[in-house]
């Protein structure tokens, strides 16, 4: 059987790109990145202290170099969520992934990003979390393949939701 192609979830700081990822990789036997972690494993410090330290231009350019080194099948692939800032590693992923953008309404991003300011997130001097939200989900809309709602769903049922949409339900055997 021929490796299947990546899966990519896009979508708000704290919509559970992660948390998603890991169990999503697992049901459908793939490999999972996350591309924060591969950020913070090359630079040697958390996110937010490369932001603090080196600003949002510099780590646009170390999540750019990352996003356009993926593996090009079978991983599940959690970006940041700025990651829909860089078009030219959107269009690059386009052609060896599935991307699924994991829609969570602004209420829930809020009441899930409690430490916006250590957290790690690309955010304009003077924006708020409101301006990010509100300039970022037109970008998740232009490269969504799949939209999945998070609101009202565990973790769970967004992995079954996705594999259902993406047709690969491999614990029933229907594989690409």
């Amino acid at each position: 059987m021929a490796e299947q192609k990546n899966i990519v979830l896009i979508g708000m700081p704290g919509s559970g790109k992660s948390t998603v990822g890991r169990l999503l990789a697992k049901a459908l036997c793939m490999n999972f990145l996350d591309t924060d972690l591969l950020i913070q494993h090359k630079e040697n410090q958390p996110l937010q202290k490369i932001i603090n330290n080196m600003g949002n231009e510099y780590f646009l350019r170390r999540e750019e170099e990352v996003l356009m080194t993926l593996p090009e099948a079978g991983t599940v692939i959690a970006t940041g969520g700025s990651a829909v800032l860089l078009p030219g590693a959107m269009d690059h992923i386009k052609g060896t992934a599935d991307i699924v953008y994991l829609e969570a309404d602004y209420g829930l991003i809020r009441k899930r990003l409690w430490n916006l300011k250590t957290r790690g997130i690309v955010l304009a001097p003077g924006k708020t979390l409101e301006d990010l939200y509100i300039g970022r989900k037109p970008h998740y809309e232009k490269y969504a393949g799949v939209t999945v709602r998070v609101r009202r769903r565990t973790p769970e049922e967004i992995v079954s939701r996705i594999a259902g949409l993406l047709g690969r339900r491999r614990w029933e055997g229907k594989n690409d």
